[in-house]
């Protein structure tokens, strides 16, 4: 989307260069004029290098994004292993006596 709207912008300062080499404007001098081109085509340059350093920039945080749903997939997988044998191991309605305790071993074993 951003090199859509670069390549748009660069569309129009070509258009304004032509528009203005064309137009022969009496109001500014050659050298005027030379000097606002050169002026919009730094301003153009300074526009590609920050779309650039953005582009690069979004990559890095995508790529954080990337391990961060990795890591949460792994957590999220291990914490509901860890409640399921939590909810194993409670007693079954009777008192947790020495008795219910080794019939859980021996069924768990």
């Amino acid at each position: 989307e951003l090199e859509n709207q670069l390549t748009a912008k660069s569309k129009t300062l070509d258009e304004l260069k032509q528009s203005l080499a064309l137009n022969g404007s009496a109001e500014q001098t050659p050298e005027a004029q030379s000097l606002r081109i050169a002026e919009l085509c730094e301003m153009k340059d300074s526009i590609v290098n920050q779309v650039a350093q953005l582009k690069a920039s979004m990559e890095s945080i995508l790529e954080q994004w990337r391990a961060y749903d990795e890591i949460y997939a792994e957590v999220s997988l291990m914490t509901t292993r860890y409640l399921y044998c939590i909810d194993q191991c409670k007693p079954s309605g009777e008192e947790a006596s020495l008795e219910a305790l080794k019939n859980q071993v021996k069924t768990l074993q």
